[in-house]
């Protein structure tokens, strides 16, 4: 009976997922440390290193944390986030620092596996005769140029 149950049970307990962080781990007591006109280094000393700064300044630090469940086989699915900016004044002292969960972002997939090339938005048909069509435009202005294969300047 013991062995049927254990049979039974094991299979679903894979099913269960697995979950991962990855990032800052982010403690309460730490983040309550950071106030307006702190500096920079005095954050970093706090929080660490940035995962990322503004891009067009750096004028902003980002902390982030996301935590991803992966059940089985199945692509693994981030069921929290979590981004800390710690905003700075052009005197690099602190002026605000916000939260920010997954409900305030929005997932964008920045690399989609492929460059896009010319020649996948028209046919197989349209491309033949686009050939023909242009070695008979560049045969028309051999005919015509003058020099001795056809080559101007020659």
């Amino acid at each position: 009976m013991l062995a049927a149950l254990f049979l039974g049970v094991a299979p679903m307990l894979g099913c269960a997922g697995q979950i991962d962080r990855h990032g800052h781990v982010f403690i309460d007591v730490d983040l309550d440390q950071i106030r307006p006109g702190m500096s920079k280094g005095d954050v970093q000393t706090v929080l660490g290193s940035p995962d990322t700064t503004s891009a067009i300044s750096s004028d902003a630090y980002y902390y982030i944390s996301s935590t991803m469940k992966t059940v089985a086989f199945l692509k693994p699915k981030e069921i929290e986030r979590e981004v800390v900016a710690v905003y700075f004044d052009g005197g690099e002292r602190v002026r605000d620092v916000s939260r920010y969960g997954i409900k305030d972002g929005v997932l964008i997939d920045f690399y989609k596996g492929e460059t896009p090339a010319r020649g996948k938005d028209i046919s197989f048909v349209e491309q033949m005769f686009g050939n023909l069509s242009q070695r008979q435009m560049f045969k028309d202005q051999r005919q015509g140029a003058g020099g001795a294969a056809g080559i101007p300047g020659i």
